[in-house]
């Protein structure tokens, strides 16, 4: 049974957002868990449509491979997002992943108003994310996104790992500090522990 889910949102594979989010996954099997990691730009998923399907069953009409991930969401108590930082915010393809969370978000709804939802404390969800530049201000848009992603997905949002002035490939590979951090947070957050380094 996996322990920790992990989204990759960036397009460019073997980028240094996969490189920190590995690093982070090395810390959650150090720590005895076991990690799965899905490639967003690998599988295909369309934009919400806002059509109001799921506002009265808590499910997407959308048939693609977003319905395969739904009940690992559902399932899973820690769930990581990594993402570089595209023009503030978090890139399209983990930008659509969110969006479609909106049918968790209504699934949660619709069961509290039928009084059949159930608190499940100890859901956490960590964010990892990569700029090229260091702007002082830059991560504000995708940390707020992802605040209320997690919220959708009935996660706690435990922590983020935020590294600034990484851009060309393979730099990353060479910041071992921020690639230790990623490690210790891999531990924390399996474990349970408040992980924040900016």
């Amino acid at each position: 049974m996996t322990d920790v889910l992990a989204f990759l949102g960036s397009p460019r594979k073997g980028g240094n957002s996969e490189e920190l989010l590995m690093a982070m996954l090395r810390g959650v099997e150090a720590a005895g868990g076991l990690a799965e990691l899905i490639r967003l730009c690998d599988l295909r998923i369309e934009p919400c449509l806002s059509c109001g399907g799921c506002d009265h069953t808590g499910k997407c009409v959308i048939e693609d491979d977003m319905g395969l991930l739904y009940e690992k969401i559902i399932k899973t108590d820690r769930i990581i997002l990594a993402s570089p930082i595209f023009f503030y915010g978090v890139t399209a393809q983990a930008k659509a992943f969110i969006d479609r969370t909106q049918a968790l978000w209504n699934r949660k709804k619709l069961l509290k108003e039928k009084g059949e939802w159930q608190n499940q404390p100890g859901r956490n969800g960590f964010f990892i994310s990569v700029a090229a530049t260091h702007g002082s201000r830059v991560f504000e848009g995708a940390v707020l996104t992802m605040k209320y992603a997690f919220d959708a997905m009935d996660m706690h949002y435990a922590g983020d790992l935020l590294v600034r002035g990484i851009d060309k490939r393979g730099e990353m590979k060479r910041a071992d500090r921020d690639l230790a951090a990623a490690e210790e947070a891999g531990k924390n957050f399996f474990l349970n522990r408040k992980s924040h380094v900016d």
